[in-house]
């Protein structure tokens, strides 16, 4: 597949969106047998972005079921995208976010192209500086339970303001509080709202305990 020639520059940052709340599902291992049912019931709850990583079962088959049935306004997208022609695939499936665990420039760029928002995975202030020149357009602290707050807080310290900052990996509802203290307002949620095999109405049940809990840690 190639790039259309009509998108815009690759170059060009995508801002990123102004969602009600900062929570990103991870359905990491979901297939499209429940594809449709999870994600109607976490968007329902409250969730403006759904990430489908691409280590799952058919996942731009689900991402495809996911963005047909996603309002205006909700990004559905993809994790552990790994190279420029994952992206165009992600594309071809209808979605609009790009979660990476690494700084690919080539893979950010060729998002840009498309249209899609970015979110890079980073560690270090190096990466994080590398992922603002690829044109980035939030950062993904990962894993975040091994940073810290305090380690974030020290990175987002010397980053541009305008970039929002996730935190992800090793983080649950129980750290949205902590975490907004020093600034953070976005969370992936992995294995604390989504693993495979887990029950639909079980995951949505945690997505809405989720919710409840990002609005209690933001309402101060």
């Amino acid at each position: 597949m190639t790039v259309p020639t009509d998108l815009p520059n690759a170059s060009a940052r995508i801002a990123w969106p102004s969602l009600k709340r900062g929570l990103v599902a991870i359905l990491r291992g979901i297939g499209p047998d429940h594809a449709e049912t999870v994600v109607a019931g976490l968007i329902e709850a409250g969730f403006e972005a759904i990430e489908i990583p691409l280590n799952s079962p058919e996942p731009f088959r689900s991402i495809e079921m996911a963005a047909k049935l996603a309002p205006s306004g909700v990004l559905i997208g993809a994790g552990t995208v790994l190279s420029p022609e994952a992206v165009d695939r992600l594309a071809a499936a209808g979605g609009g976010l790009l979660v990476s665990p690494n700084v690919d420039a080539a893979v950010i760029a060729r998002a840009a192209a498309h249209g899609m928002v970015t979110m890079p995975g980073v560690f270090t202030p190096t990466e994080a500086f590398q992922a603002i020149a690829a044109g980035a357009s939030a950062l993904k602290f990962f894993p975040a339970g091994v940073l810290g707050r305090t380690g974030v807080s020290a990175i987002m310290a010397v980053l541009p303001k305008e970039i929002p900052v996730g935190v992800v990996g090793g983080v649950s509802d129980g750290d949205f509080a902590g975490f907004a203290e020093i600034g953070v307002r976005t969370f992936g949620l992995g294995s604390s709202l989504y693993k495979a095999g887990l029950d639909p109405a079980e995951v949505i049940r945690r997505g809405r305990a989720a919710v409840a809990a990002y609005d209690a840690a933001f309402a101060r």
